[in-house]
């Protein structure tokens, strides 16, 4: 650690209040929602006559914006883009480098958004009294800091750097793959355009069709409900199962922890839960309450909570139940919206209600191929992702305390 200097955050850093020049152009709005490890994940265009009073402050690049609420839930973005038409919250803090040439403004974010920052100011903002968990800049300014030189800075950003791009880039081909395979599903299982014996779109081919319940489908085909086709089981409520230590649990997964993709939950379950109960990397979950989503769960082993449907079938594959759920998925938010209580939800019934197209054991097989190969993708990007985060998590704190130098790292 030789040529670090010890510095207060204060003495290098500034929050900025500065307010933004509306005119009659359009502009992006960020709230504390917008943000999310490290992502601006808004770019919406709003009318600055319809947004809210906290619209004030104006930013740059290589600013950090910082959730005062709840640091825990890691609210928070570095500005890497043009940003000149982006008003942002006042809840969102904005924190500028005061000398680019003593702090790299990416090495601060890593500092800042590092597990053992991030647990500290959540113990700050929690114990303040308050109606929500919150921090201000003065304990931000407070934060001891261990700075190496800019050229070593500069190495930690590139190492680090390359774990978040490769990340990101699995997101980008993860999210090419689903536009594929929805695009797929519908043009082969709503438009009925699947390939025919010789490759040619099935229905405008002149494939033979039948009447059913839903208009016309293919002949050798037929109308199912989604709870024929998988099977829908709803958790357990798991404080029945409180963990008795802190080595034999398993952690209790939620609609926050299925929203956000937590690895870490915050509440712990005995591992008696029945093992059908059980969650594995690749599960289908679907969240029938609040905020009605189904994604594949790749976050390690954990106990399903109630709320959510782990979704399996022993007849159908896995991305068979998965899409057709998903195709259905807006027509449940509507049913759980319509509903005059605080959390929204579906019922089982709605279900059965739900009607899918189930092609002849034949084709399907046919079709199997496309889909699994894409699905075995996703999840396998995803849990690639998940040890590049925690490898990353783990080593950015021995990068920024000195306990470990770039050179030394290996992967």
């Amino acid at each position: 650690m030789t040529n670090w200097k010890e510095y207060k955050l204060g003495e290098l850093i500034e929050t900025v209040s500065k307010t933004f020049k509306f005119s009659d152009k359009k502009v992006v709005f960020l709230n504390t929602s917008d943000t999310l490890e490290g992502k601006v994940i808004n770019h919406n265009l709003f009318d600055p006559k319809k947004l809210p009073g906290q619209a004030k402050k104006s930013i740059q690049p290589n600013d950090i914006l910082y959730s005062e609420i709840r640091p825990a839930n890691k609210r928070y973005a570095f500005i890497d883009f043009e940003s000149s038409n982006y008003v942002v919250s006042t809840k969102l803090m904005v924190l500028r480098v005061l000398d680019d040439k003593i702090i790299s403004p990416k090495y601060l974010y890593y500092f800042l958004t590092s597990d053992e920052i991030v647990s500290y100011l959540q113990m700050l903002a929690e114990s303040r009294s308050g109606t929500f968990p919150q921090i201000r800049f003065e304990e931000v300014s407070l934060l001891d800091i261990s700075l190496p030189p800019l050229n070593v800075q500069n190495e930690i950003v590139e190492l680090v750097a390359s774990f978040d791009d490769k990340i990101e880039l699995n997101n980008k081909i993860n999210q090419e793959l689903e536009n594929l395979a929805q695009t797929l599903f519908k043009q082969w299982f709503i438009d009925f355009e699947f390939p025919n014996e010789n490759g040619e779109p099935y229905k405008s081919s002149g494939g033979e069709m039948v009447e059913s319940e839903l208009g016309e489908i293919p002949k050798g085909w037929e109308v199912k409900s989604l709870d024929e086709i998988a099977d829908y089981l709803n958790g357990l409520a798991l404080q029945k199962f409180p963990a008795q230590n802190e080595k034999d649990y398993l952690p209790v997964i939620k609609i926050r922890e299925l929203r956000q993709g937590i690895t870490q939950a915050s509440d712990k379950a005995s591992t008696d839960v029945p093992e059908k109960y059980i969650i594995q990397n690749g599960d289908v979950l679907f969240a029938w309450s609040g905020s009605l989503m189904i994604d594949f769960w790749t976050n390690g082993e954990g106990a399903l909570n109630q709320h959510l449907f782990k979704v399996t079938s022993e007849v159908y594959p896995k991305w068979f139940y998965f899409y057709w759920t998903k195709f259905h998925l807006d027509e449940f938010i509507k049913i759980a919206e319509s509903k005059a209580t605080t959390m929204g939800h579906i019922q089982r019934k709605h279900l059965t209600e739900a009607k899918v197209v189930v092609p002849n054991i034949e084709r399907l097989s046919q079709f199997n191929e496309n889909f699994e190969n894409i699905v075995v993708a996703v999840i396998s990007n995803r849990e690639e992702n998940q040890e590049l985060t925690n490898l990353r998590d783990t080593l950015l704190p021995k990068l920024i305390s000195g306990e470990l130098e770039v050179n030394n790292v290996i992967f």
